[in-house]
């Protein structure tokens, strides 16, 4: 990664403000705990030069506020955690396709924790040893692809901070998914009594339920707070000392000056009604 232009970029995006402070917001889209928050902040806390480092969940937004002239290597420490950061207004293609991917996953997950759940309720009728391992077979056979399929949602996750020896919420689940699929393919290798492909696939669909529709409670704030965003001034007219009138964008106007706002118009900064 070219560092100074990564900084250059970032000075660029950032806003002044005022007493040697800077503010920039990075998109953080594998946010998704609250290990990441903790993660994050304390991470780019720990930076020289950072004043204040503030993660939202609901956007999955990072923002950071330093005081040194050179802006603090925010993205490089972020690709050392293993999240990969994003300029704000740089846009991210196809933001849709997570929940798309969520959904074919979780149907997958379903279609096989019911097929395995009927052939589960057989053995546990009473069925005799050879044909209890025949419905374990076919019980493995179907929630082998349903795993690699489904359960990569959450063993990439896994796989991506244990890559950098650190862990998340998706460490746990996928170890204790691959144990219960192993312990039960070995049970049914050797003709052992019990299997548990019903119990791995069933937490993978459940887990994902609640996955998409955090993914999806997510996806509507973010667009709340998008639609508020884009109701905010970008600028305002000033009456300048000589009398002239003068269009000034937000980042332009200081302390002192007097706007001209009509009936109906937002307001862009903080100020006092002088008269009107």
């Amino acid at each position: 990664m070219d560092h100074a232009g990564d900084e250059q970029e970032l000075r660029l995006v950032s806003r002044a403000l005022g007493g040697g402070l800077r503010e920039a917001v990075l998109s953080v889209p594998d946010i998704h705990c609250g290990g990441c928050i903790a993660r994050i902040e304390a991470a780019l806390s720990a930076l020289p030069g950072v004043d204040r480092a503030r993660v939202n969940l609901s956007t999955r937004r990072v923002t950071v506020r330093w005081r040194e002239e050179t802006p603090p290597p925010l993205r490089g420490v972020l690709g050392k955690l293993g999240y990969a950061a994003h300029l704000q207004g740089e846009e991210i293609a196809e933001k849709d396709t997570v929940l798309r991917e969520l959904l074919r996953a979780l149907a997958v997950a379903g279609f096989a924790a019911a097929n395995i759940m009927l052939l589960s309720v057989s053995v546990w009728s009473g069925a005799d040893p050879a044909t209890r391992d025949l419905l374990h077979a076919i019980s493995a056979a179907i929630a082998l692809p349903a795993l690699v399929y489904s359960g990569r949602i959450f063993f990439r996750s896994a796989w991506r901070v244990l890559r950098h020896g650190r862990t998340n919420k998706d460490v746990p689940i996928s170890i204790g998914v691959l144990l219960a699929f192993g312990l039960s393919l070995h049970e049914t290798a050797t003709g052992g009594p019990h299997a548990y492909f019903d119990a791995a696939v069933s937490l993978l669909f459940f887990l994902l339920i609640g996955r998409t529709l955090d993914h999806a409670m997510r996806a509507r704030a973010r667009t709340a707070v998008a639609g508020l965003a884009a109701l905010a001034a970008r600028g305002a007219l000033v009456l300048r000392p000589d009398g002239s009138h003068a269009y000034l964008p937000v980042q332009d106007i200081a302390p002192g000056m007097t706007l001209l706002l009509r009936a109906g118009d937002r307001v862009p900064v903080d100020a006092r009604v002088l008269e009107g």
